[in-house]
């Protein structure tokens, strides 16, 4: 079954105490996919122990982190249980990386059976997909037990303005388990946070414009926007077709890859996007790019103006200018002081452009989704405004409105209107990011935390943020590099080279959050 709110905590914590002395002696704290795996193999660990010890971890510390929607114990056990049974059956070493890791789902993203898929919204709750989503059905492919749902800004950050990061009717304000008056970042905040807390190896979460690169950043783990397309929407929740994308949120940049190696290719559901991307895959996989000489030879833009503007003498300016000393050590090429042209125009039109024909794209794609629920109490976007004005406390109406979803629900799909936004987001990516990484012959070019969001959503580009630094507050930010469609090789090689060299990421503290 899945548990209420108001009893899961508790009776997680009866269910995890149960756990064996096997599992209780596994480190779990940092612990990566290949290290779960080494514990399989030596037999220090099941699926089901490590069931166990992340339940136990997040009845500790979920009452004030608020990282986590719903859990499916019951559900997750008995994969665990299965998992168990077909590595007994044919050894660990014989089975997918993700056969038996628990992963953690952004409240977006349907699983089939008991757990809700609800963006946040008490409106949501009680529906049911018919099906899993294209991701989730890969992960279950490849052996991965869905534990729950991760909290996540309501509709995804699109609710309405002035709306707080990571808070949402059903899972509460997320923290940030480094600094707690910080922000979270955006709409996958949960992910970031479990991920971060070590609550989970594993999560999932989308992005339309920020949503994996901004909470991955402010809370030191590493996340993957894949190219648009290159994972399916099917069964997600979603914003934009053109600029959604579903991508990993783990500690390592490995373990990243372990995820999007599994989750990539091509889904009949997403038939159009995931065709298309799919000719970026490599053969072979993704594994084979975690090279730790991976920055020899690459070169790499650096964004100065517009993205590196951090006060004199700061801790980020520091550390910005001590790992671009080691990316030239590493060999990279360092290409500095480059222009976005019309970076200006470029933020004016996701203000403007780019928000009218979102709130198109939304009306669209959510009313999409609410038709192929197998059951569901609201099935318009309609239904969910219905529902808000009728729940105003609840929802927090008038704090914080409904605009986005009452202007996207004025809308009348894609029109003379949105085909001229749409053609001039294209110029502007031609003319932007694609010269300029053309011209001056680059791999990746490079940014601090998600300043490059919209620059690399708008032409649905890849990006990996990995941990850079603390500032001296205690808050993290982190390095972005992000490239041209298909790039995730390079971008893969970059990224786990500078890990590899720079190791900056360690856990939090969480002294303000164990009960």
């Amino acid at each position: 079954m899945v548990l209420p709110p108001s009893l899961r905590f508790f009776l997680l914590l009866l269910v995890a105490s149960c756990g064996g002395v096997t599992a209780a002696a596994f480190e779990l704290e940092e612990a990566t996919i290949d290290s779960i795996h080494r514990a399989f193999a030596a037999g220090e660990l099941t699926s089901r122990g490590l069931v166990e010890l992340y339940l136990r971890r997040i009845a500790s510390l979920d009452p004030a982190l608020h990282a986590v929607i719903e859990l499916d114990p019951d559900g997750a056990l008995a994969a665990a249980d299965r998992a168990d049974a077909a590595a007994a059956r044919s050894g660990p070493s014989a089975l997918p990386l993700l056969h038996g890791i628990p992963v953690l789902l952004k409240d977006n993203i349907a699983a089939a059976g008991l757990l809700n898929a609800t963006a946040g919204s008490l409106a949501m709750v009680g529906s049911r997909p018919g099906c899993d989503a294209g991701v989730v059905e890969r992960l279950r492919g490849a052996g991965a037990v869905i534990l729950g749902t991760a909290s996540l800004s309501e509709w995804c950050n699109f609710r309405g303005p002035g709306i707080p990061a990571g808070w949402s009717p059903r899972g509460g304000q997320g923290k940030n388990p480094y600094v707690p008056s910080a922000t979270t970042c955006s709409s996958s905040s949960g992910s970031a946070i479990a991920a971060a807390a070590n609550m989970v190896a594993v999560t999932i979460g989308t992005e339309t414009d920020g949503s994996i690169m901004c909470p991955s950043s402010f809370n030191s783990v590493v996340g993957i926007k894949p190219t648009v397309g290159l994972t399916s929407r099917a069964g997600v929740i979603i914003i934009s077709p053109r600029m959604d994308t579903v991508g990993p949120i783990t500690r390592t940049v490995s373990d990243s890859v372990h995820v999007l190696e599994a989750i990539v290719g091509y889904d009949a559901r997403d038939a159009e996007a995931t065709r298309v991307a799919s000719q970026y895959i490599p053969d072979g996989g993704y594994r084979q790019f975690l090279n730790t000489d991976g920055l020899r030879g690459k070169r790499l833009g650096i964004l100065r103006k517009d993205f590196f503007r951090f006060p004199s003498g700061s801790v980020q300016e520091k550390v910005f200018s001590e790992h671009f000393d080691i990316m030239s050590k590493m060999g990279a090429i360092l290409v500095d002081n480059l222009v976005i042209p019309s970076m200006n125009v470029i933020n004016d039109a996701v203000q403007s452009g780019e928000r009218a024909l979102m709130l198109a794209e939304f009306k669209l794609s959510l009313n999409f989704y609410l038709s192929e629920l197998a059951t569901s109490p609201v099935r318009s976007l309609s239904d969910i405004i219905d529902f808000n004005s009728k729940h105003p406390i609840e929802e927090r109406l008038a704090e914080f409105g409904q605009d986005y979803l009452i202007q996207s629900e004025a809308t009348n799909g894609i029109g003379p209107t949105e085909e001229r936004a749409i053609a001039r987001l294209n110029k502007l990516c031609k003319r932007g990011l694609e010269k300029v990484m053309q011209d001056n012959q680059l791999d990746a070019i490079v940014a601090p935390g998600a300043s490059a969001h919209s620059l690399l959503a708008i032409g649905g580009y890849p990006a990996i943020t990995v941990p850079a630094g603390y500032a001296s507050n205690g808050v993290p930010f982190a390095i972005c590099f992000g490239g041209l469609k298909g790039s995730e090789p390079k971008l893969i090689e970059i990224a786990y080279s500078f890990e590899q060299a720079t190791k900056v990421r360690k856990p939090p503290l969480l002294q303000h959050f164990t009960i």
